[in-house]
Protein backbone atom coordinates (compact mmCIF):
# COMPACT_ATOMS: atom_id res chain seq x y z
CA UNK A 1 0.00 0.00 0.00
CA UNK A 2 1.38 3.37 -0.93
CA UNK A 3 0.14 6.86 -0.27
CA UNK A 4 -0.14 9.37 2.52
CA UNK A 5 0.01 8.41 6.14
CA UNK A 6 -2.50 10.44 8.05
CA UNK A 7 -3.15 11.98 11.44
CA UNK A 8 -6.86 12.31 10.91
CA UNK A 9 -10.08 13.21 12.67
CA UNK A 10 -12.87 11.07 14.12
CA UNK A 11 -15.25 9.09 11.91
CA UNK A 12 -18.10 11.00 10.38
CA UNK A 13 -21.22 11.06 12.48
CA UNK A 14 -23.31 9.97 9.55
CA UNK A 15 -22.87 9.19 5.87
CA UNK A 16 -22.68 12.34 3.77
CA UNK A 17 -21.71 14.65 6.62
CA UNK A 18 -18.53 16.72 6.61
CA UNK A 19 -15.37 14.76 5.98
CA UNK A 20 -14.67 13.74 9.56
CA UNK A 21 -13.90 17.01 11.32
CA UNK A 22 -11.97 18.44 8.41
CA UNK A 23 -14.49 21.22 8.11
CA UNK A 24 -15.47 21.33 11.77
CA UNK A 25 -14.59 24.75 13.10
CA UNK A 26 -14.21 26.33 9.69
CA UNK A 27 -16.18 25.84 6.53
CA UNK A 28 -12.86 24.66 5.27
CA UNK A 29 -10.86 23.90 8.35
CA UNK A 30 -7.42 22.38 8.05
CA UNK A 31 -7.75 18.68 7.76
CA UNK A 32 -6.21 17.09 10.78
CA UNK A 33 -4.35 14.62 8.70
CA UNK A 34 -0.67 14.40 8.24
CA UNK A 35 1.61 13.10 5.53
CA UNK A 36 4.46 11.16 7.07
CA UNK A 37 7.64 10.65 5.08
CA UNK A 38 8.23 6.95 4.57
CA UNK A 39 10.98 5.24 2.61
CA UNK A 40 8.72 2.40 1.55
CA UNK A 41 5.81 4.58 0.46
CA UNK A 42 5.70 7.05 -2.38
CA UNK A 43 4.27 10.47 -1.44
CA UNK A 44 1.43 10.07 -3.93
CA UNK A 45 -1.49 12.45 -3.81
CA UNK A 46 -3.90 9.56 -3.58
CA UNK A 47 -3.54 6.04 -2.20
CA UNK A 48 -2.98 3.18 -4.59
CA UNK A 49 -3.16 -0.56 -4.11
CA UNK A 50 0.44 -1.21 -5.10
CA UNK A 51 0.75 -4.04 -2.59
CA UNK A 52 -1.65 -6.37 -0.85
CA UNK A 53 -3.20 -4.69 2.22
CA UNK A 54 -2.25 -6.07 5.61
CA UNK A 55 -3.75 -6.09 9.10
CA UNK A 56 -6.90 -4.02 9.57
CA UNK A 57 -6.69 -2.70 6.02
CA UNK A 58 -6.91 -6.29 4.77
CA UNK A 59 -9.98 -6.98 6.92
CA UNK A 60 -11.77 -3.87 5.72
CA UNK A 61 -10.79 -4.54 2.08
CA UNK A 62 -12.09 -8.10 2.39
CA UNK A 63 -15.44 -6.88 3.74
CA UNK A 64 -15.73 -4.40 0.85
CA UNK A 65 -14.81 -7.06 -1.72
CA UNK A 66 -17.41 -9.48 -0.38
CA UNK A 67 -20.07 -6.76 -0.53
CA UNK A 68 -19.07 -5.90 -4.10
CA UNK A 69 -19.41 -9.54 -5.14
CA UNK A 70 -22.80 -9.78 -3.43
CA UNK A 71 -24.08 -6.64 -5.13
CA UNK A 72 -24.34 -4.63 -1.91
CA UNK A 73 -22.59 -1.41 -0.92
CA UNK A 74 -18.81 -1.85 -0.42
CA UNK A 75 -18.61 1.50 1.37
CA UNK A 76 -21.27 0.54 3.91
CA UNK A 77 -19.61 -2.85 4.45
CA UNK A 78 -16.25 -1.16 4.98
CA UNK A 79 -17.79 1.32 7.41
CA UNK A 80 -19.29 -1.53 9.44
CA UNK A 81 -15.90 -3.26 9.55
CA UNK A 82 -14.21 -0.07 10.75
CA UNK A 83 -16.90 0.42 13.40
CA UNK A 84 -16.50 -3.15 14.67
CA UNK A 85 -12.75 -2.67 14.97
CA UNK A 86 -13.25 0.10 17.56
CA UNK A 87 -10.97 2.42 15.60
CA UNK A 88 -12.08 5.83 16.88
CA UNK A 89 -10.27 7.68 14.12
CA UNK A 90 -10.96 5.30 11.26
CA UNK A 91 -13.07 6.49 8.32
CA UNK A 92 -14.22 5.39 4.88
CA UNK A 93 -14.50 7.87 2.01
CA UNK A 94 -16.09 7.58 -1.39
CA UNK A 95 -13.75 8.56 -4.25
CA UNK A 96 -15.43 11.97 -4.52
CA UNK A 97 -15.20 12.59 -0.79
CA UNK A 98 -11.53 11.70 -0.69
CA UNK A 99 -10.84 13.99 -3.62
CA UNK A 100 -12.53 16.83 -1.72
CA UNK A 101 -10.52 15.88 1.35
CA UNK A 102 -7.27 16.20 -0.58
CA UNK A 103 -8.38 19.50 -2.05
CA UNK A 104 -8.76 20.76 1.53
CA UNK A 105 -5.18 19.72 2.25
CA UNK A 106 -4.12 21.75 -0.76
CA UNK A 107 -5.99 24.79 0.60
CA UNK A 108 -8.92 24.53 -1.82
CA UNK A 109 -12.55 24.01 -0.91
CA UNK A 110 -16.15 24.40 -2.00
CA UNK A 111 -18.22 26.66 0.21
CA UNK A 112 -19.35 30.18 0.92
CA UNK A 113 -16.33 31.49 2.84
CA UNK A 114 -17.47 31.36 6.47
CA UNK A 115 -15.54 30.27 9.53
CA UNK A 116 -17.86 29.23 12.37
CA UNK A 117 -17.96 27.72 15.83
CA UNK A 118 -20.49 26.49 18.35
CA UNK A 119 -21.01 28.66 21.42
CA UNK A 120 -23.62 27.82 24.07
CA UNK A 121 -25.58 25.72 21.59
CA UNK A 122 -25.56 28.40 18.90
CA UNK A 123 -23.53 28.64 15.69
CA UNK A 124 -21.52 31.85 15.49
CA UNK A 125 -19.60 33.20 12.51
CA UNK A 126 -16.01 33.80 13.59
CA UNK A 127 -14.49 34.96 10.31
CA UNK A 128 -15.50 35.80 6.73
CA UNK A 129 -13.01 35.31 3.92
CA UNK A 130 -12.40 38.35 1.73
CA UNK A 131 -13.80 38.12 -1.79
CA UNK A 132 -16.06 35.19 -0.91
CA UNK A 133 -19.84 34.85 -1.39
CA UNK A 134 -20.34 35.44 2.34
CA UNK A 135 -18.29 38.64 2.24
CA UNK A 136 -20.15 39.88 -0.84
CA UNK A 137 -23.42 39.34 1.04
CA UNK A 138 -22.25 41.53 3.94
CA UNK A 139 -22.04 38.74 6.53
CA UNK A 140 -19.69 39.60 9.42
CA UNK A 141 -17.82 37.90 12.21
CA UNK A 142 -20.11 37.75 15.25
CA UNK A 143 -23.27 37.13 13.24
CA UNK A 144 -25.33 34.17 14.41
CA UNK A 145 -26.25 31.46 11.91
CA UNK A 146 -29.83 30.42 12.66
CA UNK A 147 -30.74 28.12 9.77
CA UNK A 148 -29.46 26.56 6.54
CA UNK A 149 -32.01 25.97 3.77
CA UNK A 150 -34.78 26.24 6.34
CA UNK A 151 -33.26 23.76 8.80
CA UNK A 152 -32.59 25.15 12.27
CA UNK A 153 -28.98 24.72 13.36
CA UNK A 154 -29.15 25.57 17.07
CA UNK A 155 -27.88 22.66 19.12
CA UNK A 156 -26.39 20.84 16.15
CA UNK A 157 -22.73 19.84 15.97
CA UNK A 158 -20.69 22.14 13.76
CA UNK A 159 -19.88 19.13 11.55
CA UNK A 160 -23.55 18.72 10.65
CA UNK A 161 -23.99 22.44 10.02
CA UNK A 162 -21.00 22.38 7.70
CA UNK A 163 -22.52 19.42 5.86
CA UNK A 164 -25.67 21.45 5.23
CA UNK A 165 -23.66 24.44 4.04
CA UNK A 166 -21.56 22.38 1.66
CA UNK A 167 -24.46 20.45 0.14
CA UNK A 168 -25.17 16.76 -0.40
CA UNK A 169 -22.18 16.26 -2.71
CA UNK A 170 -19.50 18.80 -1.86
CA UNK A 171 -17.43 17.81 -4.88
CA UNK A 172 -20.31 18.75 -7.18
CA UNK A 173 -21.88 21.59 -5.19
CA UNK A 174 -19.99 24.55 -6.70
CA UNK A 175 -22.52 26.83 -8.36
CA UNK A 176 -25.48 25.62 -6.31
CA UNK A 177 -27.25 27.93 -3.87
CA UNK A 178 -27.81 27.79 -0.13
CA UNK A 179 -30.17 29.96 1.93
CA UNK A 180 -28.89 31.14 5.31
CA UNK A 181 -30.95 32.48 8.19
CA UNK A 182 -28.89 35.05 10.10
CA UNK A 183 -29.09 37.24 13.19
CA UNK A 184 -27.15 40.34 14.21
CA UNK A 185 -28.28 41.97 17.43
CA UNK A 186 -32.04 42.50 17.07
CA UNK A 187 -32.00 42.10 13.29
CA UNK A 188 -32.87 38.80 11.59
CA UNK A 189 -32.68 38.23 7.85
CA UNK A 190 -32.01 35.68 5.12
CA UNK A 191 -29.31 35.54 2.45
CA UNK A 192 -29.13 33.22 -0.54
CA UNK A 193 -25.52 32.51 -1.47
CA UNK A 194 -24.00 30.62 -4.38
CA UNK A 195 -21.38 28.07 -3.38
CA UNK A 196 -18.00 28.53 -5.09
CA UNK A 197 -14.60 26.93 -5.40
CA UNK A 198 -12.39 28.95 -3.09
CA UNK A 199 -8.85 28.99 -1.77
CA UNK A 200 -7.69 30.30 1.55
CA UNK A 201 -4.62 31.63 3.24
CA UNK A 202 -3.80 29.38 6.18
CA UNK A 203 -0.90 31.54 7.37
CA UNK A 204 -1.41 35.19 8.28
CA UNK A 205 1.02 37.68 9.82
CA UNK A 206 0.24 40.68 12.05
CA UNK A 207 2.58 43.25 13.55
CA UNK A 208 1.45 44.35 17.00
CA UNK A 209 2.58 47.28 19.16
CA UNK A 210 5.60 46.51 21.27
CA UNK A 211 7.58 44.95 18.39
CA UNK A 212 5.63 41.68 18.31
CA UNK A 213 5.11 39.63 15.15
CA UNK A 214 2.19 37.19 15.30
CA UNK A 215 2.25 34.29 12.85
CA UNK A 216 -1.19 32.66 12.83
CA UNK A 217 -1.42 29.17 11.31
CA UNK A 218 -5.00 28.07 10.73
CA UNK A 219 -4.07 24.64 9.32
CA UNK A 220 -1.06 22.86 7.89
CA UNK A 221 -2.07 22.72 4.25
CA UNK A 222 0.31 22.38 1.33
CA UNK A 223 2.94 25.12 1.39
CA UNK A 224 2.08 26.47 4.83
CA UNK A 225 5.40 25.37 6.35
CA UNK A 226 7.35 27.46 3.86
CA UNK A 227 5.00 30.38 4.55
CA UNK A 228 5.83 30.17 8.26
CA UNK A 229 9.56 30.13 7.49
CA UNK A 230 9.19 33.14 5.20
CA UNK A 231 7.19 35.03 7.84
CA UNK A 232 9.88 34.42 10.44
CA UNK A 233 12.67 35.48 8.07
CA UNK A 234 10.81 38.66 7.11
CA UNK A 235 9.88 39.67 10.67
CA UNK A 236 11.78 42.70 12.05
CA UNK A 237 15.06 41.65 13.60
CA UNK A 238 14.11 43.10 17.00
CA UNK A 239 10.60 41.59 17.05
CA UNK A 240 9.44 38.94 19.49
CA UNK A 241 7.56 36.07 17.82
CA UNK A 242 4.14 34.60 18.61
CA UNK A 243 3.17 31.39 16.84
CA UNK A 244 -0.62 31.24 17.13
CA UNK A 245 -1.86 27.65 16.80
CA UNK A 246 -5.21 28.16 18.50
CA UNK A 247 -7.98 26.37 16.64
CA UNK A 248 -5.48 24.67 14.33
CA UNK A 249 -7.00 21.24 13.79
CA UNK A 250 -3.87 19.87 12.17
CA UNK A 251 -2.76 19.25 8.63
CA UNK A 252 0.06 17.71 6.67
CA UNK A 253 2.71 16.75 9.17
CA UNK A 254 5.47 17.39 6.64
CA UNK A 255 4.34 21.03 6.67
CA UNK A 256 4.40 21.08 10.49
CA UNK A 257 7.97 19.76 10.42
CA UNK A 258 8.92 22.47 7.91
CA UNK A 259 7.36 25.04 10.26
CA UNK A 260 9.41 23.59 13.14
CA UNK A 261 12.51 24.13 11.00
CA UNK A 262 11.81 27.87 11.10
CA UNK A 263 12.57 27.86 14.83
CA UNK A 264 15.06 25.01 15.29
CA UNK A 265 18.55 24.33 14.07
CA UNK A 266 17.85 20.76 13.02
CA UNK A 267 17.25 17.95 15.48
CA UNK A 268 14.34 15.75 16.48
CA UNK A 269 10.75 16.94 16.04
CA UNK A 270 8.88 13.71 16.85
CA UNK A 271 9.04 9.94 16.72
CA UNK A 272 6.21 7.73 15.50
CA UNK A 273 5.44 4.12 14.81
CA UNK A 274 3.70 2.56 11.83
CA UNK A 275 2.49 -0.97 12.55
CA UNK A 276 5.30 -1.38 15.08
CA UNK A 277 8.11 0.11 12.98
CA UNK A 278 9.74 3.09 14.72
CA UNK A 279 10.55 6.20 12.70
CA UNK A 280 11.61 9.78 13.38
CA UNK A 281 10.99 13.26 12.01
CA UNK A 282 13.78 15.85 12.01
CA UNK A 283 13.88 19.58 11.41
CA UNK A 284 16.13 21.10 8.78
CA UNK A 285 19.08 23.12 10.15
CA UNK A 286 19.30 26.89 9.98
CA UNK A 287 16.18 28.03 11.81
CA UNK A 288 15.93 31.13 14.01
CA UNK A 289 16.95 29.96 17.49
CA UNK A 290 17.61 33.35 19.08
CA UNK A 291 14.45 35.47 19.06
CA UNK A 292 11.99 34.91 21.94
CA UNK A 293 9.06 32.72 20.91
CA UNK A 294 5.63 32.08 22.44
CA UNK A 295 3.30 29.39 21.08
CA UNK A 296 -0.43 29.97 21.69
CA UNK A 297 -2.63 26.86 21.98
CA UNK A 298 -6.11 25.87 23.11
CA UNK A 299 -8.50 22.91 23.07
CA UNK A 300 -8.82 23.26 19.31
CA UNK A 301 -5.08 22.73 18.75
CA UNK A 302 -4.89 19.21 17.36
CA UNK A 303 -2.77 16.57 15.70
CA UNK A 304 0.08 18.02 13.61
CA UNK A 305 -0.29 21.32 15.48
CA UNK A 306 0.24 19.42 18.75
CA UNK A 307 3.25 17.67 17.23
CA UNK A 308 4.81 21.08 16.49
CA UNK A 309 3.90 22.45 19.92
CA UNK A 310 5.39 19.44 21.67
CA UNK A 311 8.64 19.78 19.73
CA UNK A 312 9.04 23.48 20.54
CA UNK A 313 8.20 22.89 24.19
CA UNK A 314 10.44 19.85 24.68
CA UNK A 315 13.34 21.49 22.88
CA UNK A 316 13.06 24.57 25.11
CA UNK A 317 12.48 26.77 22.09
CA UNK A 318 9.08 28.25 23.00
CA UNK A 319 7.01 29.14 26.04
CA UNK A 320 3.58 27.57 25.47
CA UNK A 321 0.66 29.74 26.58
CA UNK A 322 -3.05 28.96 26.57
CA UNK A 323 -5.07 25.90 27.56
CA UNK A 324 -4.58 22.15 27.24
CA UNK A 325 -4.59 20.94 23.63
CA UNK A 326 -7.01 18.37 22.21
CA UNK A 327 -4.92 15.21 22.50
CA UNK A 328 -4.82 13.67 19.01
CA UNK A 329 -1.62 11.69 18.63
CA UNK A 330 -2.54 8.65 16.57
CA UNK A 331 -1.39 7.96 13.02
CA UNK A 332 -3.73 6.94 10.20
CA UNK A 333 -2.95 5.54 6.78
CA UNK A 334 -5.25 5.32 3.76
CA UNK A 335 -5.77 2.31 1.54
CA UNK A 336 -7.76 1.96 -1.68
CA UNK A 337 -10.71 -0.45 -1.54
CA UNK A 338 -11.89 -2.62 -4.49
CA UNK A 339 -14.58 -0.12 -5.57
CA UNK A 340 -12.21 2.86 -5.51
CA UNK A 341 -13.25 4.17 -2.11
CA UNK A 342 -10.64 4.79 0.60
CA UNK A 343 -10.34 3.34 4.10
CA UNK A 344 -8.30 5.38 6.53
CA UNK A 345 -7.24 3.36 9.58
CA UNK A 346 -5.13 3.88 12.70
CA UNK A 347 -1.70 2.24 12.45
CA UNK A 348 0.30 3.85 15.28
CA UNK A 349 1.05 6.86 17.48
CA UNK A 350 3.60 9.67 17.68
CA UNK A 351 5.59 11.03 20.61
CA UNK A 352 7.30 14.33 21.35
CA UNK A 353 11.13 14.53 21.47
CA UNK A 354 11.14 13.75 25.20
CA UNK A 355 8.99 10.67 24.62
CA UNK A 356 5.64 12.09 25.75
CA UNK A 357 2.53 10.50 24.29
CA UNK A 358 -0.05 13.06 23.19
CA UNK A 359 -3.00 10.84 22.33
CA UNK A 360 -5.74 11.23 24.92
CA UNK A 361 -3.59 13.58 27.01
CA UNK A 362 -2.90 16.68 24.98
CA UNK A 363 -0.15 19.14 25.80
CA UNK A 364 -0.26 21.20 28.98
CA UNK A 365 0.84 24.81 28.42
CA UNK A 366 3.61 26.34 30.48
CA UNK A 367 1.26 29.20 31.38
CA UNK A 368 -2.53 28.94 31.51
CA UNK A 369 -4.49 31.71 29.77
CA UNK A 370 -7.88 32.07 28.08
CA UNK A 371 -9.26 35.15 26.32
CA UNK A 372 -6.20 37.15 27.39
CA UNK A 373 -3.74 34.68 25.89
CA UNK A 374 -2.32 37.09 23.33
CA UNK A 375 -1.81 39.78 25.98
CA UNK A 376 -0.16 37.19 28.21
CA UNK A 377 2.13 36.26 25.31
CA UNK A 378 3.26 39.90 25.08
CA UNK A 379 4.06 39.91 28.78
CA UNK A 380 6.07 36.70 28.42
CA UNK A 381 8.05 38.11 25.50
CA UNK A 382 8.87 41.21 27.52
CA UNK A 383 10.05 39.01 30.38
CA UNK A 384 12.28 37.03 28.06
CA UNK A 385 14.37 40.13 27.57
CA UNK A 386 13.53 40.87 23.96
Amino acid sequence: MSGRALFCQPRRVRRGSALTLVFASVLVAGAATSSLPATDRKPTARPTQAAAPTGRHAEVAEAAEEALAAGTSPVEAAERAVSRSGDRWGAVYSPGEYEEFEDALDGRYTGVGLWARERSGRIEVTRVGSGTPAADAGIRAGDRLRSVDGERVDGRPVTEVVSLLRGDDAAESAGTTVRLGLERGTRTWSETLRRARLSRDTVTVDELPGRITVVKVGAFTKGSGDEVRAAVEEAPADAGLVLDLRGNSGGLVAEAVTAASAFLDGGLVATYDVEGEQRALHAEPGGDTTRPLVALVDGGTMSAAELLTGALQDRGRAVVVGSRTFGKGSVQMPGRLPDGSVAELTVGHYRTPSGRGVDGHGITPDLEADEQALRRAGTVLAGLGR
